[in-house]
């Protein structure tokens, strides 16, 4: 392996870490739902792996077809912002939808005080609520669809810095710089988001919510809707 090709794979590598940890929709999302969702860390996972992938294989193709049709790169620059304001107002707007139906699932578990009257004439109470009462087998099957919905925004949302570096080995005709470029770039990528999703999981998974706890869902809806605005508003 010559010279170039090892600076190209290094910086790859390192535009693909420093990619994934100042963006925090690469990570953030999984850690909310599987925290809200009860997730198995194996679940949450192979879920993030999936979106990664995604999230790279869609910037991958458009510039591989950028490449085969002599595009500019200006104008795939401008097609992968618009892609990016898709994907980040659609972070908000599921986020925002989230954060409401967990509302709605916080009050409409509220816990309530329940009077109980024995023969001997004493009186007590105690809170209750239904938050796993009547869990019938479609609405389970309803939630699946959760780590679907993650997966098309991580598709529509593009890696900006990956196209710019496959112009070089490109514009040199190097067939193996383009796959080793792609591959060092991706592999970063996603280790990286795996690693501060299995890291911030299982520190987030001991952290006692208490009485917030029939609100994660709606904490994990504000959560990404935040991350949308923060890529949307202040290029994150």
């Amino acid at each position: 392996m010559n010279k170039e090709l090892i600076i190209l794979y290094t910086t790859a590598a390192s535009i693909g870490f420093f990619h994934t940890v100042f963006g925090p929709d690469h990570y953030l999302p999984f850690i909310v739902m599987s925290k809200a969702r009860k997730w198995a860390l194996p679940k949450t996972i192979f879920i993030t792996f999936l979106c990664g992938i995604g999230h790279i294989m869609s910037s991958v193709v458009l510039g591989f077809i950028g490449i085969a049709f002599g595009i500019a790169i200006m104008k795939l620059e401008a097609f992968e912002a618009f892609r990016g304001n898709i994907a980040a107002w659609a972070f908000i707007g599921f986020g925002f939808a989230y954060f409401v139906w967990g509302i709605h699932q916080a009050i409409k578990n509220k816990p309530h005080a329940h009077v109980h009257a024995h023969l001997d004439g004493e009186n007590h109470d105690h809170d209750h609520a239904h938050k796993y009462e009547h869990v019938h087998a479609h609405k389970e099957a309803k939630s699946n669809i959760t780590p679907w919905i993650l997966f098309t925004i991580f598709v529509l949302g593009p890696c900006e810095p990956l196209i710019p570096i496959l112009m070089y080995p490109a514009a040199k005709k190097s067939i193996a710089g383009l796959i080793g470029v792609t591959l060092t770039f991706g592999a970063a990528t996603v280790a990286t988001m795996m690693s501060i999703v299995i890291l911030l999981s299982l520190g987030i998974k001991i952290v006692p919510l208490g009485k917030l706890e029939r609100y994660s869902h709606a904490l994990a809806g504000a959560t990404i809707c935040l991350s949308g605005i923060a890529i949307q508003f202040l290029g994150l």
